[in-house]
């Protein structure tokens, strides 16, 4: 098993979603983040004064999948989630020792 973690956009979170769900991913995490990579943050006008904008909003994905998904479900966050513009995010993979579904007690991949 392996855990995907991804940051993106935003706006393009209902997108990818549908499209992970199409792929087979049954559940997902999301947090709302804070973050800054090569864009640095930005400067904004508000109210006519200038402020530095070093955190940019962003949204992270946890996805836990068998082994054998892993390639179609990046690919499927990469093509989803691109603009091709700065910001658009970054994909980890993690390998998961174990998972355990509380209720049942199934572990590993029946528990996904």
């Amino acid at each position: 098993m392996k855990l995907i973690i991804a940051t993106i956009k935003p706006f393009k979170l209902e997108e990818v979603r549908e499209a992970l769900t199409e792929a087979g991913v049954r559940g997902m995490m999301v947090t709302e983040i804070k973050g800054f990579g090569s864009q640095s943050g930005h400067t904004e006008i508000y109210r006519g004064a200038e402020y530095a904008v070093n955190f940019v909003p962003k949204i992270k994905l946890e996805i836990v999948v068998p082994a054998t998904m892993v390639d179609q479900i990046v690919d499927t966050i990469t093509n989803t989630a691109k603009t091709g513009k700065i910001g658009d995010g970054k994909i980890f993979v993690l390998d998961v020792e174990q998972a355990l579904r509380v209720r049942t007690g199934e572990t590993n991949e029946e528990a996904l």
